[in-house]
């Protein structure tokens, strides 16, 4: 009997006795007819089997990695290997091959999502009468991710477009900018960014330099999901001969584009911070403490963590928002004597931020705080330059999860604040608007090569000028040049706003204290809940399926005042504009606190947002308000978790 008949035999015998689930059986079954998979393939189904591992198997294969609007994302070594796809492990611990399996990050998704990629671009160059569609390409350093990133490349290449890849890793926020400057097509980046070092994923960026959004994300959704099986097959070798490099010119022309992000061009070098920097082994060793030194700055380098590695070997989660993956770098920062440290996350789009505080001690800021900071920094600072001189032709951008302290602070300068869905793709479609909106008005104008100063004057008169933008999940934005979260521009705006506070005689903390004295106090936590595998992804729908049909009432004994069902509600920006629907839920309640409940898009766990604001009327209420807040919002996280954990389908 032959591997093809044994294994669909013995998934069908499995599924009979309950062993597996019926998607599961239905994709074993299907993976395999299609002879799509090779000898060591079918020989790790077979181990799987033999060792009895029907949770692993059901995991790989409940169902296909979903491609969502901003791609995928999932397993590339699985949590029991096969031996088969061990093979020859490499020196930093990647096995042979990528794990098998439909709901996985291996090379025939990564195929066949680049085959449907390109059957959207292909459409709509030939609509517009744009030739062969044109791709760049770029990866982070996890595991598989250069062989995904040249595998990508091959299949765009066979299939006849122009594809460009960068020489080694290279930050997400660059693949952004290098798409918009090349003119591209679409662009890739194979990133998990902050997951764990087990995972792997695939983001989609089209022309703008922003993550698929609106049409177009339908669009290559509904392709990706055409792509026959069977057809995946002739794609799987990787040919790279007629895949170009992308020119160095384009990453110097980055580096010179986040000079607009800086405000007061010589604070900087006068009252240069003293700063520890860490990558936290991702691709932010590559050109971030290069940007620092452009800037005159001379960053204290946490050298073990400077090294690019897929293990993320000295953190548990290489995600800069945790204390833990700090520790290194602020033990270092005490040793120097160093007023902060910045970290970046894998992919280098997020930044976090631990400081010295008034008392000495190293304090973590919340993602939220950074926001809140570079906001008020930033506006203050721009109105001061005359950079900003129609507030109200002025905006900040940010998600509605993040800090509504955003809102009062541009509410207080009197400029626009733009609340978003969740996800920076939101962010960057609305930069596109914006600067469509001057393409209307001014007829032939070449946005890309205006100075700074200049876009800045003509989208004042003419549209909306964007200050800053971000979102609680430590991504941050200071220009439009780049379509995404950026930290290689984040950590030069927010050394600039350490340069001021130094020459000012204040501690980052103290700063902070002046935002909430001036507009309230406000918290802001966040409760993230794992349900992994098929259980847990159907857990997590049918409790959102409840909300939609039975809103909550009441949390912890407090009546909810009002709900927004994002997918059913008509909500509407500050610009006039309609919210796309999305499974979405945000609370207040009647004691002036509110929340929000979604799942993540790309992690199997569901996420609860809670935001406290307190009235303070002097500094010495402060103390008593942050205890109150705490207090408070602990509580009513505690009771939502228990309302999800006790809910019954």
């Amino acid at each position: 009997m032959d591997k093809q008949t044994e294994i669909i035999n013995i998934t069908k015998k499995s599924a009979a006795c309950g062993l597996l689930l019926e998607s599961a059986c239905k994709n074993i079954c299907e993976w395999v007819e299609s002879g799509i998979l090779q000898d060591w393939a079918l020989s790790s189904v077979l181990e799987l089997f033999e060792g009895k591992f029907y949770e692993e198997l059901n995991d790989r294969f409940f169902k296909t990695i979903e491609f969502g609007t901003g791609g995928m994302r999932g397993r590339t070594i699985a949590k029991n290997k096969a031996s088969f796809e061990l093979g020859s492990v490499s020196s930093q611990g990647t096995p042979e091959h990528a794990a098998v399996g439909s709901n996985c990050m291996n090379d025939i998704n990564v195929a066949r999502a680049t085959m449907g990629l390109f059957a959207y671009c292909k459409k709509w160059c030939d609509k517009n009468s744009l030739g062969a569609p044109k791709l760049v390409i770029a990866h982070d350093v996890r595991h598989f991710s250069r062989h995904f990133c040249e595998l990508a490349a091959s299949v765009w290449s066979k299939l006849g477009g122009v594809v460009k890849i960068f020489d080694g890793p290279r930050s997400t926020p660059q693949l952004s900018y290098t798409v918009i400057r090349s003119g591209a097509t679409a662009g890739i980046v194979i990133t998990a960014s902050h997951n764990p070092s087990s995972d792997n994923g695939y983001k989609v960026y089209f022309s703008d330099g922003a993550q698929a959004a609106f049409e177009h994300a339908d669009g290559i959704v509904s392709c990706v999901k055409s792509v026959d099986l069977k057809s995946v097959k002739d794609f799987l070798e990787i040919d790279l001969k007629n895949v170009e490099t992308v020119e160095k010119s384009l990453e110097d022309s980055y580096i010179k584009s986040l000079e607009d992000c800086v405000i007061d061009k010589d604070i900087m070098r006068k009252n240069p911070p003293k700063i520890v920097f860490t990558p936290v082994h991702g691709t932010g060793a590559v050109l971030c403490p290069e940007v620092m030194r452009h800037f005159g700055l001379e960053p204290i380098l946490q050298e073990e963590q400077m090294v690019m590695d897929p293990r993320f070997p000295t953190v548990k989660q290489p995600n800069p928002e945790y204390a833990e993956t700090l520790s290194m770098a602020i033990s270092l920062a005490n040793d120097t004597g160093a007023e902060c440290v910045v970290a970046t996350d894998p992919d280098a789009d997020r930044m976090g931020v631990a400081f010295r505080a008034r008392n000495g001690e190293m304090r973590l800021l919340t993602g939220n705080m950074i926001g809140s900071l570079l906001c008020d920094y930033r506006i203050s600072k721009m109105i001061e330059h005359g950079i900003i001189t129609s507030p109200e032709k002025s905006a900040i951008i940010k998600t509605f999860v993040t800090s509504p302290l955003q809102d009062a602070i541009a509410s207080s300068y009197e400029v626009k604040c733009i609340n978003t869905l969740t996800g920076f793709k939101w962010i960057g479609a609305k930069l596109r608007d914006y600067q469509e909106e001057l393409d209307r008005k001014i007829a032939n104008l070449d946005y890309l090569n205006l100075s700074y100063l200049e876009k800045a004057r003509l989208l004042q008169e003419n549209s909306t000028f964007f200050v800053f933008g971000g979102e609680e999940s430590y991504g941050f934005l200071g220009t439009d040049s780049v379509r995404d979260k950026d930290a290689n521009m984040a950590v030069i705006m927010f050394s600039e706003l350490l340069a001021y506070l130094k020459s000012a005689g204040k501690t980052v903390d103290e700063y902070l204290d002046e935002i909430y004295l001036r507009n309230g106090y406000f918290l802001e936590d966040l409760k993230s809940v794992y349900k992994e595998g098929a259980s847990g992804s159907a857990y997590i729908r049918d409790f959102l399926n409840m909300l939609e049909i039975s809103p909550l009432e009441s949390v912890g004994g407090v009546k909810v005042a009002s709900v927004l069902n994002f997918s059913k509600d008509d909500v509407f920006d500050a610009d006039g504009k309609k919210i796309a629907k999305e499974k979405f839920f945000f609370y207040k309640l009647e004691n002036g606190y509110s929340f929000a409940i979604r799942a993540s898009g790309t992690e199997p766990k569901i996420k609860f947002y809670a935001f406290a604001r307190e009235n303070v009327n002097s500094a010495a209420e402060l103390g008593g308000a942050k205890a109150d807040a705490r207090k408070n919002l602990t509580a009513l996280l505690n009771a939502i978790e228990e309302i999800f954990n006790s809910y019954k389908a």
